[in-house]
């Protein structure tokens, strides 16, 4: 590559703008979006079985931490990685379709402020490579202890554990039929199998 082009891409990739919190909390068109690594991320409408799925695993969380410390929440709800307060450096923010945080102090008024303990995707035709690889490593990187992908085309959902070396491992690929056992819960188990039989 030319020198004259090296440079060129150089003031391409330095000007290129991240987008921050303060920027998307400016947007008013009734439209979704998340923030990751500062790129905004216009998101889909979800679908019936989507949220169907998601309130069932409300309801099943919030029955069993009824009394606990730790909290349920399903979006939209603004769950800001960093944890800064200040609205214009935080370049990371998601709508997750479950969150549970186990910290009482990251619960704010308008957001999560810091890393859940437990988030859950379920995907959708649009939200796949966005939740299975782009969502994946972010989660990773900022040290989300457990991770859930739901896929009701492949009917499976698979559990993700942070190891000691803050790597993601697979820790099974549970059947919808199965109950989920919820690592960062004592004695928790959630099920899908009456939502989503198989014929």
């Amino acid at each position: 590559m030319k020198e004259e082009e090296k440079k060129n891409m150089e003031n391409l990739a330095y000007n290129i703008k991240k987008y921050t919190y303060q920027d998307l909390l400016e947007i008013d068109d009734n439209k979704r979006y998340e923030l990751i690594d500062g790129v905004i991320y216009e998101m889909s409408s979800p679908t019936t079985i989507h949220q169907e799925i998601v309130g069932e695993l409300y309801v099943q969380f919030y029955n069993y931490l009824k009394g606990k410390r730790c909290k349920v929440f399903v979006s939209p709800l603004d769950v800001c990685l960093s944890g800064v307060k200040d609205t214009n450096k935080e370049y990371n923010v998601v709508e997750p379709d479950v969150i549970l945080v186990c910290d009482n102090e990251k619960i704010t008024d308008k957001c999560i402020l810091g890393v859940p303990d437990l988030l859950i995707e379920v995907l959708s035709k649009t939200s796949r490579k966005h939740d299975t690889f782009i969502k994946f490593n972010l989660y990773e990187r900022y040290g989300v202890k457990e991770y859930w992908i739901i896929d009701t085309e492949a009917e499976t959902i698979s559990q993700y554990i942070l190891n000691e070396k803050n790597i993601y491992t697979l820790q099974k690929i549970y059947e919808v039929t199965e109950d989920v056992k919820v690592n960062v819960l004592e004695n928790c188990t959630i099920s899908l199998k009456e939502l989503l039989k198989k014929d």
